[in-house]
């Protein structure tokens, strides 16, 4: 699968770590910074990350930043996207089964790298079930993203 990656300052030092862990699973990584741990603003990393997967460009995402919870929030608001933030291995099989998530947020400030090397191949590894229950609510969650749209 191709990875599209992306971090604010805060969550820089865990992407450098991911990077060469995913490629060791035999993945591609596509890195969209940041680059340092100089205070940049997260939406700035989500939207590309996100794009890349609406585009079918990358086939997931992860995002990182200190809590996890500013990429999640700006990665939800893009249509397509089905971003889970997730700290532990349970969430991360149930988040790919249940919900066909297609981005992963973490917080570097939140859960070590171990932890996070754990969550990132469980999550890479566990396919969507397919079961009738989960489309069909991914699919209300999908009309949402029509219902609230404007239109000019």
């Amino acid at each position: 699968m191709k990875i599209a990656l992306g971090a604010d300052h805060g969550g820089f030092h865990l992407k450098e770590n991911l990077k060469a862990y995913i490629s060791s699973l035999g993945h591609v990584v596509e890195d969209l910074g940041c680059s340092c741990d100089d205070a940049v603003d997260y939406p700035d990393y989500a939207l590309p990350v996100c794009e890349k997967v609406v585009s079918g460009d990358a086939d997931r995402g992860i995002l990182i930043c200190g809590t996890g919870i500013g990429m999640t929030i700006a990665a939800n608001k893009i249509p397509g996207i089905r971003c889970a933030l997730v700290h532990d291995m349970f969430s991360a099989k149930a988040t790919r089964e249940h919900n066909d998530s297609n981005v992963l947020a973490m917080g570097e400030r939140v859960i070590g790298p171990g932890i996070a090397l754990e969550i990132v191949r469980i999550w890479l590894e566990t396919e969507f079930s397919h079961a009738a229950r989960h489309e069909q609510r991914i699919h209300k969650v999908a009309s949402l993203e029509d219902k609230f749209t404007l239109h000019p």
